[in-house]
């Protein structure tokens, strides 16, 4: 049985962690699948959109612990190299052009979180629960969790939550802005967006990724050099010449 399953369905693709006897925990062999997922997508030219999702009641628990670390008494240069290859299963996701979206349905924990993150947009259930859970098992964390969850709240926020390493739940990562919606079944939600990002310009929705990439990082002359740009070549778009002539007639 897949690991991971890769569907198409128009432009759309969706990746799932198809592991729920073990609440899709990692292990090498899965990440190797999902690493291979994250590659046919990013080679897809018909590819628009991205819904990453888990089957079963976790979207993922983290690591399995023994099979990912291996032999922890290696010396530390050799696990860094170890821990690089394991980020660089999932950390794909944040390379793809195209728009990304996770639907959380329930726990994602440790690198399980890391993956979630990876996505543009979260989208979280009532059970979702999103894990860093690293301080409590004595574990720093890695994988970029620092990065990108200071990106997304800011870094007293982070601090605070990986201090605590608590699980927070569905209604705070709401309000901390972890999670950008929460519904009741974000699988729904998760593909009603897809389609409706699918239903603009290819082209424009991923000059938006670069351009929101941009300003997380640069300053504002960075972002106003990408937006001319990006604007410019956007005016001559089918889509808006179709809005312009709406005040010719």
């Amino acid at each position: 049985m897949p690991l991971v399953l890769l569907e198409a369905d128009g432009p759309i693709r969706t990746i799932t962690l198809n592991a729920p006897d073990r609440l899709n925990a990692l292990d090498m062999p899965l990440l190797d699948e999902l690493r291979d997922a994250i590659a046919a997508v990013a080679a897809d030219p018909d590819a628009q959109a991205l819904v990453v999702t888990g089957e079963g009641k976790a979207f993922c628990s983290g690591a399995n612990v023994d099979s990912l670390f291996g032999d922890t008494s290696r010396p530390t240069e050799q696990l860094r190299e170890h821990l690089m290859h394991v980020y660089g299963s999932f950390l794909g996701l944040r390379g793809l052009t195209i728009p990304t979206i996770a639907a959380v349905q329930g726990a994602a924990v440790g690198a399980g979180l890391n993956i979630a993150l990876c996505c543009d947009v979260i989208i979280a259930g009532p059970l979702a629960g999103f894990g860093p859970t690293f301080s409590k098992i004595g574990l720093h964390p890695g994988g970029g969790c620092t990065w990108m969850l200071t990106q997304r709240i800011g870094s007293a926020n982070t601090a605070a939550a990986l201090y605590a390493g608590d699980i927070i739940e569905a209604e705070r990562a709401l309000r901390l802005g972890i999670a950008q919606e929460l519904v009741e079944d974000p699988k729904g939600r998760a593909r009603e967006l897809a389609e409706r990002y699918t239903s603009r310009n290819a082209d424009l929705m991923g000059d938006i990724k670069r351009s929101v990439q941009i300003a997380a990082t640069g300053d504002l002359n960075e972002s106003l050099d990408f937006e001319s740009w990006a604007q410019a070549e956007s005016l001559a778009s089918e889509e808006f010449a179709a809005f312009s002539a709406t005040f010719r007639r």
